[in-house]
């Protein structure tokens, strides 16, 4: 009997899957796919191809996908990063990998520029998370390989990281609400806790479900503590401190600080109670 996967994290199609999945699911051909690179500040991964299709997540530039299908425009990819699936417009996609990321986007949001002029009308803006391949620096700007130019102190060296996931949270305050976003310009409360995770430099899943899954160690509610994950079904948010915590929530539609007991009961009074919370060590 072929083994049931997740569709979020598995490339599998009735047509199409990736070689990789060869004898654990059916499908029509197999193959190995190729490597690109996000070549945009952000492209929307989305469930089917077309621009109307539903938002499973987002792309960020510089992280890498492996592309298994292509067709009118749209590209079938897996990222990296998280192992998700969907469909993204081919334009967003370079075949050109370049040396390697070498630094991250550390700052909220930054602009690329075509010259080392901030005069200079930007080409793109890149979100926390981004990663770029740094070859030089000119007074304040990083030379990029693509030959755009970016402000040095919006990155941070790949192994530099953050020591307060919190911290980088609090970053977000007001940004809107978006289910699978993954920006400052909109995103989804796993996405907030799998951006302010990277930037300290662990791991996590893209969504609250896998993230309660796989993420951290069990504690006592009554034990919780600034940087602890409180997860409901379907939901996830950052211990703040004893009183407060802050997440991405469809209540306030934007991130936000909230009374930690409030948050608790107004969403238990929904039906749906606090199902764990995670140490992340």
């Amino acid at each position: 009997m072929v083994a049931t996967f997740d569709r979020r994290v598995t490339a599998a199609r009735p047509d199409v899957a990736a070689a990789s999945l060869k004898g654990k699911v059916e499908a029509l051909r197999f193959v190995e796919g190729e490597r690109r690179r996000v070549a945009v500040g952000h492209a929307g991964l989305r469930r089917a191809p077309k621009p109307d299709a539903g938002l499973e997540t987002e792309l960020l530039f510089g992280e890498e996908v492996t592309v298994y299908d292509e067709l009118e425009g749209w590209a079938w990819v897996q990222n990296a990063t998280d192992a998700y699936v969907g469909y993204v417009p081919s334009a967003a996609l370079s075949a050109e990998l370049g040396p390697g990321a070498t630094h991250r986007v550390s700052a909220l949001r930054t602009l690329l520029f075509p010259e080392p002029s901030i005069k200079a009308p930007p080409d793109d803006a890149l979100s926390m998370g981004a990663s770029v391949s740094v070859v030089d620096f000119e007074d304040r700007f990083a030379v990029l390989d693509t030959g755009a130019y970016a402000i040095a102190k919006h990155l941070a060296p790949l192994d530099v990281t953050e020591m307060d996931a919190v911290a980088v949270a609090e970053k977000f305050i007001g940004a809107p609400y978006l289910w699978g976003g993954r920006t400052s310009l909109g995103l989804d409360c796993s996405a907030l806790v799998q951006t302010a995770l990277a930037a300290c430099g662990k791991r996590a899943p893209r969504d609250s479900d896998m993230q309660e899954a796989a993420v951290g160690r069990p504690v006592a509610l009554e034990e919780a503590r600034r940087g602890d994950l409180v997860f409901w079904k379907g939901h996830v948010a950052l211990v703040r401190d004893e009183a407060t915590i802050i997440h991405a929530n469809a209540f306030a539609m934007a991130v936000a600080i909230e009374p930690f007991g409030e948050a608790i009961a107004r969403i238990a009074k929904a039906g749906d109670p606090v199902t764990s919370v995670k140490r992340v060590g």
